[in-house]
């Protein structure tokens, strides 16, 4: 038997033995803890919901850590919604800094949508209104303050959004919220020696991400779910600031996607691996048995990412059966998908090229290999390798030619100091850091949109990393879109239907969208990379829809 096979076979207490001693004592210390399962929050007869970002405290590693979270210590209820309602969002800020609350993948307008510029200071609500018009999904809703982004989600601020609708309530799918309908919001965080998290906006985290040794399953590690025999629907979000997720089931079980960031596919999926990134969303049907199945977290080549615990295959959650039988199955067919267009030559063409600077780029990786050796730069790639990625010679000269940037506008560098948990210092953002990461060249700037987009009107969008060897899965606001080539590749079968979210990675991705709501300058939509911390750095930017 070799060491995946053990892992996967054996029980959470029996995988310590061959996991790294920190996590092999977080395990060994005390009974799986049971998965918690974020309530459902639905409208008021009226359409009202009420969100409160309020400060709390969860228990870790046997301390108490400072968290921030929605109605509660740590992440936020699972708003309920249906397709064609009309909804009132109420958000009161307890926070002792200004914050926002993005609807990430719901087709809204601008007003709505909880981008950057629609900022709540402390002590105050924002209320947003809108009209559902798109079909089931599952989507989410996080900070979205600029600069900001990455140490908020850090703090515990996220939280589901299920979105109902009538044909996909006639379907026989598990629809028993937390019994066999399971939300998996997957993280992970970093904790300083007294049990604080750790964020730190930093060179090194500005070029490949803020990432921790923590692995979190709706805010628990490694829980553990009792559901009924059969199928099982996990509804799986990626919430981790700069992770990438490859996901398995223990045995090598295969499990079937059904549906992706904006919906349902016309059929499910089958598959025994499932790449999840940053911000992504998919739905996965499961069958249990007679035996406990482990979701394993494999190892990824992403730079930074395959440090302990994640340089083997990690348990996440474990799915227990009981003596119940609940009556769900597994459709033959789901939602059928429109042809993509053969006029899409024609229509309105834009490229964005993403960019990080090359002073960034090299003293990054530096930073990372200074900090983690060589392991770090992720399975079978050498700091050679990255850095030859810009041959350019004269781009490397030093990161304190970037201080004299100017800062970017609109932005108060004043209240970005960072505070790292309770007794720990402050660490500012910085003008270079502020426009290291960029999109056509330019770092964000608040409100000063790039373009303007027409409603109603199709776009195909190029997003190119071509030079840049970081991973950039690339999120647009205000709709969903079609994928023509994922980073210079056909999509996969479950990543052909209607996504957010694109990966961009070294190479050229295309997508086809279109915008059916309005976006004015005071409340644009944002195109940007889902990486949060090359997301607060500058790459992202905004635009109009008229």
């Amino acid at each position: 038997m070799n060491r995946r096979d053990f892992l996967i076979r054996g029980s959470l207490l029996g995988l310590a033995g061959v996991l790294p001693l920190s996590y092999s004592r977080l395990l060994s210390a005390a009974e799986p803890q049971s998965l918690p399962i974020p309530p459902l929050l639905t409208p008021d007869a009226a359409g009202n919901i009420a969100l409160t970002a309020q400060p709390g405290v969860t228990a870790w590693r046997g301390k108490e850590t400072l968290t921030w979270g929605y109605n509660g210590a740590l992440l936020g209820p699972t708003l309920k919604l249906r397709t064609d309602e009309a909804i009132q969002l109420h958000t009161l800020n307890r926070l002792p800094e200004t914050t926002t609350v993005h609807l990430h993948g719901l087709e809204i307008p601008g007003d709505a949508d909880g981008g950057p510029q629609a900022m709540i200071a402390p002590g105050e609500t924002l209320t947003s209104r809108f009209t559902l018009t798109q079909p089931a999904a599952t989507c989410w809703y996080h900070p979205h303050a600029h600069g900001k982004t990455g140490r908020q989600v850090a703090m515990g601020l996220a939280g589901l959004i299920l979105i109902d609708d009538e044909e996909s309530a006639r379907w026989p799918l598990p629809t028993r919220w937390g019994v066999n309908d399971i939300p998996v919001v997957l993280q992970d965080k970093r904790l300083d020696a007294k049990g604080q998290i750790d964020y730190r906006l930093d060179e090194m985290s500005a070029a490949v991400g803020w990432f921790g040794d923590l692995p979190l399953v709706n805010g628990a590690l490694a829980p553990r779910h009792v559901a009924p025999r059969g199928w099982v629907r996990l509804r799986v979000l990626n919430g981790c600031n700069a992770r990438s997720l490859r996901l398995a089931l223990g045995g090598n079980q295969p499990f079937y996607v059904i549906a992706s960031d904006g919906g349902f596919l016309p059929e499910p999926v089958k598959l025994t691996e499932l790449e999840v990134l940053m911000g992504e969303r998919f739905e996965v049907m499961v069958e249990l048995k007679d035996k406990a199945i482990e979701l394993l977290a494999l190892p990824v080549t992403q730079m930074g990412m395959a440090l302990p615990p994640f340089d083997q295959p990690l348990p996440l959650l474990t799915l227990a059966p009981s003596a119940l039988t609940l009556a769900a199955s597994l459709p033959d067919r789901l939602r059928s998908l429109p042809s993509l267009p053969s006029n899409s030559d024609s229509w309105t063409r834009r490229h964005f090229q993403l960019a990080m600077d090359p002073d960034l780029d090299r003293i990054g990786m530096q930073r990372l290999m200074e900090t983690y050796g060589q392991k770090a730069m992720g399975s079978g790639m050498s700091m050679e390798m990255h850095t030859a990625g810009n041959p350019d010679p004269h781009a490397m000269h030093k990161m304190e030619g970037m201080k004299g940037m100017p800062e970017m506008k609109g932005m108060d560098h004043g209240a970005m100091g960072m505070s790292h948990g309770a007794g720990s210092g402050k660490q500012g953002l910085g003008e270079g850091l502020s426009m290291a990461n960029r999109i056509n060249g330019q770092a964000f700037e608040m409100g000063v949109p790039a373009f303007d987009a027409k409603l109603g009107q199709p776009e195909r969008w190029t997003i190119s990393g071509k030079g840049d060897m970081m991973l950039h899965p690339f999120h647009i606001h205000g709709a969903r879109f079609r994928i023509l080539k994922e980073n210079g590749q056909a999509p996969l079968p479950h990543r052909a239907g209607w996504k957010d979210i694109v990966r961009v990675e070294g190479g050229e991705s295309e997508v086809l969208i279109q915008f059916d709501h309005p976006a004015p300058k005071e409340r644009a939509y944002m195109a940007h990379c889902h990486l949060l911390e090359h997301e607060d750095t500058g790459m992202m930017l905004s635009f109009t829809v008229s």
